[in-house]
C-alpha cells in the first residue's frame, strides 16, 4: 500500500514558524527526541555524499560551563558592542531589535543552562568557503526537526570567536572543526510566523535587478 500523501502545509508551517528560541527551559529533554533531530540532520544533502559531519551531543554541565564561559565574553567583547551601536536589521522596529538583542544576552548568559547542545562538526582540513555546504543543511533540518518536535532551538557560531579554547573544551581532535553550536531545549516562549523582507527586495529574474515574474 503506497504511503499516504505527505501533508506539505504542515511542512510549510513549521519552516515559516521556525524561530530563533533563545529562551529556554532547563528541563530535561527525552533522549529519543534528540534521537530523532539528529536523523533529520544526518537526511541532510553533503558534498559528494561524503557526509563527513560528525555531531557531538552535549550534556555534561561542566562542558557547558567552560565553553559557555567563552561564549559570554565573545558576546560581552565583541558581538554585543558592535549590535548595540549599529541599526536595526531590514524591516525591523527599534523595539524589536532591542527585544531580539535581550533575548541574545538572555543566551549568552543561560546558554550553558540548555539541556542539550548539538555541536555540528566536520572531518578534513582546513575549512574553505565552499565548506559549510556539507554542514548547515544538515542544521536546518535539524531546526525544523526541533521545531516539528515542540522544541526550541538557535543556530549560533559565537564560540567561534575563542575557536581553539571552545574546541579544545569541547575535546574535538584536530582534524575535526566545530561549525556551530545547537542549545536545544523546551522553550520558554511561544512559537510564531517569522518575520522576513519581502521577495521583491531579494529576489530578481536573470539579471540583477530585474524584478522576478512570480
Amino acid at each position: 500500500m503506497p504511503d499516504a500523501t505527505p501533508n506539505t502545509a504542515d511542512l510549510f508551517e513549521i519552516i515559516k514558524t521556525t524561530r530563533s528560541m533563545r529562551r529556554l527551559k532547563p528541563d530535561p529533554v527525552p533522549s529519543e527526541l534528540i534521537r530523532k533531530i539528529l536523523e533529520a540532520g544526518v537526511c541532510a544533502p553533503s558534498g559528494g555524499n561524503m557526509q563527513r559531519w560528525r555531531f557531538l551531543v552535549v550534556k555534561d554541565p561542566a562542558i557547558k560551563q567552560t565553553v559557555g564561559a567563552y561564549y559570554k565574553r565573545a558576546w560581552d567583547e565583541q558581538a554585543a558592542p558592535r549590535y548595540r551601536a549599529g541599526e536595526p536589521a531590514p524591516g525591523m522596529s527599534r523595539e524589536r531589535f532591542l527585544r531580539l538583542l535581550d533575548a541574545a544576552e538572555y543566551l549568552a548568559a543561560h546558554i550553558h543552562e540548555a539541556p542539550v547542545w548539538i555541536v555540528p562538526c566536520l572531518e578534513g582540513g582546513t575549512p574553505t568557503r565552499t565548506s559549510g555546504s556539507s554542514i548547515y543543511p544538515a542544521l536546518q533540518n535539524m531546526l525544523l526537526a526541533a521545531r516539528a518536535l515542540g522544541l526550541g532551538a538557535t543556530l549560533t557560531t559565537l564560540h567561534l570567536v575563542f575557536e581553539k579554547e571552545a574546541e579544545a573544551a569541547l575535546g574535538l581532535p584536530p582534524n575535526v572543526h566545530s561549525y556551530a553550536l545547537l542549545p536545544i531545549g523546551y522553550p520558554m516562549g511561544r512559537f510564531g510566523p517569522v518575520r522576513r523582507i519581502a521577495l521583491a527586495d531579494v529576489v530578481f529574474e536573470d539579471r540583477w535587478g530585474q524584478p522576478f515574474q512570480s
